[in-house]
């Protein structure tokens, strides 16, 4: 398990540079997730470290295998200095646990939710789950383990999470897309839905 996290901790250092920050969580029954905070000239990204310990299983199997199964950690990246996005390191490391709290397999397309703003006055308490390999290349692990992957988080406005949920999680990407939404501004308006 430690030498998972390692190798994942070594391709965060790789793809981002040194984290500048890093805050530990531990949830009553969980493996401690840590969440690292690297400076990228305006952009600031919260990757998680931990997550990928162990694979995520189906809740309904009756024994969770050690071995396989997919593996992820989170990344989110913000504009620098427009909201104190810092306060993100609690909700990231909860969706980061979600795993193995509630069973969930976190996958490209998912939707999570905090229930709170994911920062002080966020317009977000919500993000869609985007698919891998940009940012940060999936870590490939020994047989039968599956790769490590890196998946970015897109912050949500409840209205956008809701219509995601009727239209589906490529309606929603196109749209942002269709209006230049700057998904890294930590207060950006929820895009045009109707």
């Amino acid at each position: 398990m430690s030498d998972v996290l390692a190798l994942v901790e070594a391709r965060l250092r790789t793809a981002l540079g040194e984290p500048d920050a890093r805050a530990a969580v531990t949830f009553l029954g969980t493996d401690r997730i840590e969440v690292l905070r690297f400076l990228d000239g305006g952009v600031v990204r919260y990757a998680t470290l931990g997550m990928s310990a162990r694979p995520m299983s189906d809740p309904t199997a009756v024994v969770a295998d050690p071995l396989r199964g997919p593996r992820a950690e989170l990344v989110l990246s913000v504009r620098a200095g427009r909201a104190d996005t810092d306060k993100v390191l609690r909700p990231l490391a909860v969706l980061a646990a979600s795993p193995q709290v509630e069973g969930l397999v976190v996958a490209p397309g998912a939707s999570l939710d905090t229930g709170e703003p994911l920062w002080p006055g966020a317009p977000f308490t919500s993000v869609l789950v985007a698919e891998s390999g940009g940012l940060v290349e999936d870590l490939e692990l020994d047989e039968p383990m599956e790769p490590v992957r890196f998946l970015p988080l897109l912050p949500m406005t409840p209205n956008e999470a809701a219509w995601k949920r009727v239209q589906g999680a490529a309606a929603l990407e196109e749209r942002w897309l269709a209006h230049g939404t700057d998904l890294r501004d930590p207060l950006r308006p929820g895009v045009p839905l109707g």
